[in-house]
């Protein structure tokens, strides 16, 4: 587990961006229930850990996709780390809609790239993988080479790295569940009680019901 993982779970805990609810579960985008809950959307209202995140994404970017020349964020959890990543790295920027708006213009990607842009691709959070990727299939339609994905948080789970294989696009993270399970459970955040719920969860989240 890399350092910038654990400190940024670390981080994330201090913020209580990570809700554990095995009675009251969570329910995602996708329909599934889950007793934990990942809000990284919290890190924008804190200014040290807004400039974390802002600058160990860059980080990741100039690491893994330095052939990048532009940044689209994924609507809505992303458009802020997604404009702050672009201004960092001096680089035109765009956001990228759940769906096509239904007035004005109608559009489904906001903002201007230069034809044939390379565009890395910034995400709060990766669950199923399903939004994230049809961002980046909005972007393909439009003429734009997807050379990756950078994301704060994933939670890894086998479905997402499948599709994100059978599409072809590598992503890279902060973090990801395991590190931030770990830190919450040696720091008592997650309470032994609440681990064997965890745990089968963590099994088949697709049935999983409290």
């Amino acid at each position: 587990m890399s350092n910038v993982a654990n400190e940024f779970a670390e981080k994330l805990l201090n913020v209580k961006a990570v809700k554990v609810q095995p009675s009251n579960p969570f329910t995602w985008a996708s329909g599934w229930k889950s007793p934990f809950y990942c809000d990284n959307r919290k890190t924008l209202s804190y200014p040290d850990l807004r400039s974390f995140v802002k600058d160990n994404l860059v980080n990741l970017v100039k690491a893994n996709f330095p052939e990048a020349n532009a940044v689209a964020g994924v609507a809505t959890g992303a458009i802020a780390q997604g404009a702050l990543v672009a201004d960092a790295l001096e680089l035109p920027f765009c956001y990228v809609r759940s769906k096509a708006k239904d007035h004005g213009m109608g559009n489904l990607i906001e903002g201007t790239l230069p034809e044939g842009s390379k565009v890395v691709v910034v995400e709060d959070l990766i669950s199923t993988g399903g939004s994230s990727l049809k961002a980046v299939e909005a972007l393909r339609a439009a003429g734009f080479e997807v050379v990756g994905m950078v994301a704060a948080y994933t939670y890894g789970f086998p479905i997402a790295e499948q599709a994100f294989a059978e599409v072809n696009v590598k992503l890279v993270t902060l973090t990801n569940y395991e590190a931030v399970v770990s830190v919450a459970t040696e720091s008592g955040y997650i309470t032994a009680d609440q681990q064997p719920t965890l745990d089968q969860w963590r099994k088949n989240p697709a049935e999983w019901n409290a």
